[in-house]
């Protein structure tokens, strides 16, 4: 956290290398949040670039107050918000396999069966209502507190707490073939 403060500070002086820097560290986690919250790539990287654009647009009134990360996943997780409420048509498309996923090297069954998990994980995902994915995705992807997802959410912590335990149950019962995906 004091790095980012120190990298702020430099980018208000002017340095595009801290600009870099910011981006480079967590580029990758808010890439993999905008396309879980969204489902395609091409959207989650706009997405990612507007919020760095405005990023930089406000640097000169920006203060840090918490973690740059939240702060940061916070504007991705609004942004996408907004780019679903633009174009509505696009909440009920199935979301395409998340790259979240990577592990050590693995043999062609592996591969295969590995697949076949996150094929059903991200459609069971897809199914779930928008809050209850994004309160899910904000704690177990970007490791937000529920009190932060809460005011990301712009919700009560308690509400917070019930999106993301009620989303939790509904994949549970989706993966065990409970439920229809």
């Amino acid at each position: 956290m004091l790095e980012d403060r120190y990298l702020v500070w430099r980018l208000k002086q002017g340095s595009p290398g801290a600009l870099c820097r910011i981006y480079n560290r967590y580029e990758s986690d808010l890439l993999t949040l905008a396309k879980s919250l969204l489902g395609r790539m091409d959207q989650a990287e706009d997405v990612l670039q507007d919020v760095f654009v405005r990023f930089i647009e406000s640097i000169d009134s920006f203060e840090l107050t918490g973690s740059l990360k939240g702060y940061l996943v916070t504007c991705v997780a609004n942004r996408a918000r907004d780019y679903l409420r633009k174009d509505r048509r696009r909440v009920g498309e199935p979301i395409e396999a998340a790259d979240a996923v990577i592990s050590q090297r693995r043999g062609p069954l592996q591969e295969v069966i590995a697949d076949e998990q996150q094929q059903r994980l991200t459609a069971a995902l897809a199914e779930l209502p928008y809050e209850q994915r994004e309160a899910v995705l904000l704690h177990l992807q970007t490791g937000l507190k529920l009190r932060e997802v809460a005011h990301v959410q712009g919700v009560s912590a308690k509400t917070a707490e019930s999106r993301y335990r009620y989303g939790l149950n509904r994949l549970q019962s989706m993966l065990n073939g409970q439920e229809e995906v």
